[in-house]
C-alpha cells in the first residue's frame, strides 16, 4: 500500500508543476504581446525596427542638404563639414568628409576661380590639386589635399583657407571642379 501512495504524490507535484509552469509562459506571453501595441506597426515586421538603421543614418548624413540649388555643381555644407560633387541630372557622383581652416566662407554660391596642382598651403604645408573659389577678407578659400596628409587648425591663430580632403576625394574634385563650377556653400 505504501507504493500506491508515494506513487500517487508524484504525479500530483508534477501536475502541479506543469500547471505552475504553463501559466507563468502565459503571463510572460501576455506581457509580451502588451509591450508590442505599443511599437509601430513597422516594428512589428519581421526584419524591420521602430528606430532608423546604421544604413538609413548613413544615408541622412550623406544626403545633399536642402536649398543647395540644382545643376551641376560643389555643395559645401559648413555644419557637416562634408562635400557632394553633383553631376548632370542632380545626381551625386561623390561625397566625403573636408577639414576646414581658421577661415570659412559664408553661406553663398561661388565659382572656382584658380586652380594649381602642387603648391606650399598658407599653412606652409605642401599641397595638391587646389581648386580656389572665395576670398574672405584677404584669406583665399580653397578646397585641397596636403601631400603629408595632415589636416588644418581651425583653432588656429594664423588665419588660413585650406579646406583639406583625402588624396583620393583632392582627385575626385580636380577632375569635376574646372575653371567656373558653381560652388554652393550651405550653413
Amino acid at each position: 500500500m505504501g507504493a500506491r501512495n508515494s506513487g500517487g504524490r508524484p504525479g500530483k507535484a508534477v501536475a502541479w508543476l506543469t500547471a505552475a509552469a504553463l501559466g507563468v509562459v502565459g503571463f510572460f506571453a501576455y506581457q509580451a504581446s502588451a509591450a508590442m501595441d505599443g511599437v509601430s506597426p513597422a516594428a512589428k515586421r519581421p526584419g524591420s525596427s521602430a528606430s532608423p538603421t546604421t544604413s538609413d543614418k548613413a544615408k541622412q548624413e550623406t544626403a545633399v542638404p536642402a536649398r543647395s540649388g540644382s545643376g551641376e555643381r560643389v555643395v559645401y555644407s559648413l555644419k557637416r563639414k562634408r562635400v557632394w560633387l553633383i553631376g548632370a541630372g542632380d545626381k551625386v557622383q561623390r561625397t566625403f568628409e573636408v577639414w576646414p581652416s581658421s577661415v570659412s566662407p559664408p553661406p553663398d554660391t561661388y565659382r572656382v576661380t584658380t586652380r594649381t596642382r602642387h603648391v606650399t598651403g598658407s599653412d606652409g604645408v605642401p599641397v595638391e590639386n587646389v581648386v580656389r573659389f572665395a576670398n574672405v577678407e584677404g584669406t583665399v578659400i580653397g578646397f585641397s589635399s596636403a601631400l603629408d596628409g595632415s589636416t588644418p587648425d581651425p583653432e588656429s591663430d594664423e588665419k588660413t583657407g585650406g579646406i583639406r580632403e583625402r588624396e583620393k576625394d583632392g582627385q575626385a574634385m580636380w577632375l569635376f571642379a574646372t575653371t567656373g563650377t558653381k560652388v554652393v556653400v550651405v550653413p
